[in-house]
């Protein structure tokens, strides 16, 4: 695979699928602790799900935790963690996510709707962020696209800060969503599922020979 992307896979609830993930190259594994998602992993699930992904790839994901909630998943052993929010949380809770993890291991992804651009404010508090497609209401895994010119414009802007495209990738889109957005970390869920929480083998092994051999 070209060492300028790289690829995360999320979602994961079962630890074939981490498994396949890790085989085929993948640089992180995403476990889900959003109670709402379907994709939703208990404690003990994650504990035996992190057991199987080296040191460096284990990505906690969550929406708006509450700060001892945080604290309580340091002990576990994720190197980073994704939070999702919407953009009316205040910095202040921001502030003290990025204290509690350190901004070096804080992902953050805004809830973008529709017409809004991303608030720049946010780049004080983390070293990376996860641009995902718009929505009113969801969280990720959508299968919904997002506008990837308008990821790679925010890419070339912040050159100084790690930017991840999310949003409905798959093996029919990927190609052409590399070449337009210009990202150098993708983010598939959705895309490389049979259902919710459980990856199709054959759609991810797919994708990753599409990055590895682009047409």
């Amino acid at each position: 695979m070209p060492e300028s992307i790289k690829v995360k896979v999320c979602g994961i609830t079962r630890r074939e699928d981490a498994q396949s993930a890790l085989e085929l190259g993948a640089d992180a594994i995403g476990i889900n602790f959003y109670q709402l998602s379907p994709r939703f992993v208990s404690l003990d699930e994650a504990r035996n799900l992190i057991a199987t992904i080296p040191p460096g790839k284990r990505i906690m994901v969550d929406v708006s935790p509450t700060p001892n909630d945080l604290r309580q998943r340091l002990d576990l052993g994720f190197d980073y963690f994704q939070i999702h929010f919407p953009l009316s949380t205040d910095d202040a809770t921001i502030a003290e996510w990025s204290y509690i993890v350190s901004s070096e291991r804080l992902w953050l992804s805004p809830r973008i709707s529709q017409g809004e651009v991303f608030p720049e404010r946010l780049l004080e508090f983390a070293g990376t962020f996860l641009i995902d497609a718009p929505s009113d209401q969801l969280y990720g895994g959508t299968g919904h696209t997002g506008n990837w010119e308008a990821f790679r414009l925010l890419q070339n802007r912040h050159p100084e800060k790690n930017w991840i495209l999310a949003g409905g990738l798959s093996p029919e889109n990927i190609s052409n969503a590399l070449q337009q957005s210009g990202a150098k970390y993708i983010d598939v869920n959705s895309g490389v599922e049979t259902s919710p929480g459980i990856k199709n083998p054959e759609r991810l092994k797919v994708l990753f020979n599409k990055i590895r051999y682009p047409e």
